[in-house]
């Protein structure tokens, strides 16, 4: 039975002192679902927020790793680094990764199979943007990029994926996504992930919507048959309005 999954990306925002509060104020909070829930902290506060967490159900994540074991890559971080405290999981492909740090398909292809490598989850994330879908090549574009960065990868391996779809047109454009697009995209990825490695993968990974989830949002995003959950932004920075989310399962 695939997962249901609430993630909270904080981005660059927070410093220690902020990190904790935060933290704090989520541990205040009631759930009232059975999701899965994590925050991605920076990197600067992920041994904080593990060390604040460990006795509690959230899930510290990292918001990205470096496909090397180690080397000359002067501000990187690797898995085994992240491993080392305790982080397992790791957001890949972002659309802001994609957008402002130029990471490709074949980038993330090696960045997945690193993560893995060191039994790591994957939270991998992808979708299109404005000019893709007002062309009507969304579908190409989004099975594009799963094909080019996953489809390499043997069938066991999607035990350690979750994607992400980020409909990358409605993120701060003032463009809306409904939830019957989110669920014509996400039943296209179940499909897509179908005609390659058949059922028993594509009815067990778990899609993610990644396009502006907030509270009164949530539950009718949620109640779409392929949506099995968030990767929450901005919402994510307000313990209230996350676990709103979070509940809304």
């Amino acid at each position: 039975m695939r997962k249901h999954i609430v993630a909270g990306n904080w981005k660059m925002n927070n410093d220690l002192a902020q990190t904790q509060a935060l933290i704090s104020d989520l541990k205040k909070q009631k759930q009232t679902s059975s999701a899965e829930v994590m925050i991605a902290p920076a990197f600067t506060n992920l041994w904080s927020a593990f060390e604040s967490l460990r006795q509690n159900s959230i899930e510290v994540v990292a918001q990205n790793m470096h496909f090397a074991a180690n080397g000359a890559y002067t501000g990187e971080v690797s898995a085994a680094m992240l491993k080392s405290i305790g982080v397992s999981t790791v957001i890949l492909g972002h659309s802001e990764r994609r957008a402002y740090f130029n990471e490709t398909d074949e980038l993330l292809a090696k960045k997945v199979d690193a993560a893995l490598a060191n039994d790591m989850r994957v939270i991998f994330c992808f979708g299109e943007e404005l000019a893709d879908r007002k062309s009507g090549a969304q579908e190409q574009v989004v099975e594009s990029q799963i094909k080019n960065a996953l489809f390499h990868l043997d069938a066991s391996a999607f035990e350690q994926i979750v994607l992400a779809y980020e409909p990358v047109w409605a993120i701060g454009t003032g463009e809306t996504a409904s939830p019957e697009q989110a669920q014509d995209m996400h039943a296209f990825i179940r499909k897509t992930l179908n005609d390659t490695y058949g059922s028993a993968v594509a009815d067990e990974v778990s899609i993610l919507y990644g396009g502006s989830v907030k509270p009164d949002n949530a539950k009718e995003i949620f109640s779409k048959p392929d949506v099995d959950g968030g990767l929450i932004g901005g919402a994510s920075l307000k313990a209230e309005d996350f676990f709103a989310i979070v509940n809304a399962f």
